[in-house]
């Protein structure tokens, strides 16, 4: 594969074959032009080179591998089977995120400082975030990290884990790739509004005023008519105004309810949730993956759909990827992968134990065999 200098690339070239970031991730099909605005992220990612087995053209020419890979569906890229992340996979997963986290404040503070926002701009480059979590979401779950290094990360990490769950949703859902593509992109930009209220209304230590909640309460309207202003298409703009809306209409900011809301909005009320609850506030402390899957299933059915509810537990388990649990033998572990059929039993590493090879012990819970006898935190897994 050849290596290709990022700022040497003629604008608006396409290669004849897929390019590549860490020689892993595609960037770009033969398709889509390599243009100032993809150039310009890769600047904002600190990526200096792409890799290809093609070459850069000024014309775009069709061929049978650039024509399988537009057909691809969401089946041909999951991973098949449980299958517990590997030393390398954490590896990837943890410069993908990092490569993710660039990306979501290089767009805050574009919307922030140029007041703009390009949907063909997004849509040109969320392929590789679609591949990465599509591909390896369970180690990506476990690189996460639990709470922001400052208060005004809040809205990043809560972005970025909002998104990886929402994806996960809709890809189990079957979702085609153009609709997980504007279900990420809803995903990415659902707070934006945000970014136009005061932050300490919501990062503030104290109590909020009656003015202040009723700011809080219309962020999804001006995230909405902000994207309407920018030609993005109704369903994305509408996902993000009704991402607070709940099934029995006790949401906001229009009080919808049932069928009233979109399957986007739905999908983004579930993923935002979850990734609320398990993330440390200024006026909380974040609770447990398993606490809060056990709230969003009390809730099924009532504030949230009980599908999508249900789909999330059959990708992540009643105790999530990444969680450190007691095992009934008094042994400690993290949960790396789920048991589809049984959600209360997943796959578990022992922590502290290696294979004679140094690979990692896993155990597989069951009914019968060993089980989580509680969710634990970090801390008490050091311990």
């Amino acid at each position: 594969m050849n290596s290709y200098e990022v700022k040497a690339i003629p604008v608006s070239s396409h290669f004849d074959k897929p390019v590549y970031l860490d020689r892993k991730y595609i960037l770009a099909a033969p398709e889509m032009p390599f243009n100032k605005a993809l150039i310009g992220l890769l600047t904002d990612w600190d990526f200096s080179d792409v890799y290809s087995d093609g070459e850069p053209s000024k014309k775009y020419s069709s061929s049978p591998g650039s024509k399988e890979n537009a057909q691809a569906g969401p089946a041909e890229a999951v991973v098949a089977g449980p299958v517990a992340p590997g030393a390398e996979n954490l590896q990837n997963a943890q410069k993908f995120y990092v490569s993710f986290e660039k990306y979501v404040r290089a767009l805050f503070d574009r919307f922030s400082t140029r007041n703009t926002l390009d949907f063909g701009f997004l849509v040109g480059n969320f392929k590789v975030i679609l591949d990465a979590i599509r591909k390896d979401y369970r180690a990506l779950l476990q690189v996460q990290p639990h709470a922001p290094a400052k208060d005004d990360d809040y809205l990043v990490y809560h972005t970025m884990h909002t998104t990886i769950i929402a994806i996960v949703i809709g890809d189990a859902m079957q979702f085609s790739d153009q609709w997980l593509t504007e279900l990420g992109i809803a995903s990415l930009l659902h707070e934006i509004g945000m970014l136009r209220l005061p932050p300490e209304s919501y990062l503030g230590k104290r109590e909020l005023t009656t003015e202040e909640r009723k700011l809080i309460y219309i962020h999804p309207i001006i995230g909405h008519n902000f994207l309407k202003s920018f030609d993005f298409p109704p369903a994305v703009s509408r996902a993000v105004l009704e991402h607070h809306e709940r099934e029995n209409g006790s949401g906001y900011p229009k009080q919808k309810t049932g069928d009233n809301i979109h399957q986007y909005s739905k999908i983004i009320a579930v993923a935002c949730s979850y990734a609320a609850l398990s993330a440390d506030r200024p006026h909380r402390e974040a609770i447990d993956s398993h606490t809060g899957i056990m709230e969003l299933l009390k809730n099924a059915g009532r504030q949230y759909s009980d599908k999508i509810v249900r789909t999330l537990v059959s990708r992540l388990s009643v105790f999530p990827i990444g969680l450190y649990v007691m095992l009934s033998d008094g042994k400690k572990g993290r949960v790396v992968d789920i048991n589809p059929k049984k959600p209360y039993y997943p796959v578990v590493q022992i922590l502290g134990e290696q294979n004679p090879d140094g690979s990692i012990v896993t155990l597989k819970t069951s009914e019968d065999g060993v089980s989580i006898a509680r969710a634990l935190t970090p801390k008490e897994a050091e311990g």
